[in-house]
C-alpha cells in the first residue's frame, strides 16, 4: 500500500490520471485473498495501463489493460485476462503454464480505503508479512530477495540462492545489497 500509494502520488503531481484499485492476491493453494488485500494502479493515457511497484517479484514495466495481450518482459510473460467482472494478471516465466497473481476490477478508491487491510497485514499472525522477514528489490538486470535466512538472486532464468548463516550474515545482506544499514 505505501509503495503504490507514494507511486500515486507521484504520478498525480507529475499530471497523470491515477485510479488506485483493490486487488485479492491469489496465494500457492489457489485461492484468492480478501478484498483490499493488495493495491495496484491504473493510469490513464490514450488507453488505461496498469502499473504496481509494490507486488514484488512481478512486471516491472506497465502494461496495457487489455485482456488478452501478452506483455514480454525479460523470460516473463505477462497477460491481463477477463474473470467475469474483474481481471486477472497472470504471469508466465519461461514455458511454465500461466500463473494468476492477483485479481481486480476498475472501481476507483481512496487511500483510506485500504486501511483496515493494510493494519492486518502488518499486525495480524495470520499475514504472511508477519510470519517472515522479507526484502526485495528489482534491478535494471536482476531481483534479489532476502527471505529469512535465504537469499536469491534471479537473473533472467538463472537462479542463485544461499542460506545465510546468522545474525552478522543477514545483516551483511541488508547492507551490501539493499543499502539497509
Amino acid at each position: 500500500y505505501e509503495l503504490n500509494g507514494l507511486f500515486a502520488w507521484l504520478l498525480r503531481q507529475l499530471g497523470f490520471n491515477v485510479t488506485m484499485l483493490a486487488a485479492e492476491v491469489m496465494n500457492a493453494k489457489g485461492e484468492y485473498g480478501l478484498p483490499f488485500d493488495h493495491m495496484t494502479l491504473m493510469v490513464r493515457l490514450d488507453e488505461p495501463w496498469l502499473a504496481d511497484v509494490g507486488f514484488g517479484d512481478s512486471f516491472i514495466e506497465p502494461l496495457r489493460l487489455q485482456t488478452g495481450r501478452e506483455h514480454a518482459q525479460g523470460q516473463r510473460r505477462y497477460r491481463n485476462d477477463a474473470v467475469g467482472d474483474r481481471f486477472a494478471l497472470l504471469q508466465r516465466i519461461g514455458n511454465d503454464d500461466w500463473r494468476t497473481q492477483y485479481r481486480f476490477d476498475l472501481t476507483p478508491h481512496e487511500y483510506g480505503d485500504y486501511l483496515e487491510m493494510c493494519r492486518y497485514h502488518q499486525t495480524s499472525p495470520d499475514s504472511p508479512f508477519t510470519q517472515r522477514r522479507i526484502c526485495s528489490l528489482a534491478t535494471t538486470d536482476r531481483r534479489i530477495t532476502l527471505t529469512d535466512t535465504r537469499f536469491v538472486i534471479t537473473t533472467g532464468d538463472d537462479r542463485r540462492q544461499r542460506d545465510l548463516a546468522g545474525g552478522d550474515d543477514y545483516a551483511e545482506v541488508l547492507r551490501n545489497h539493499f543499502g539497509v544499514c
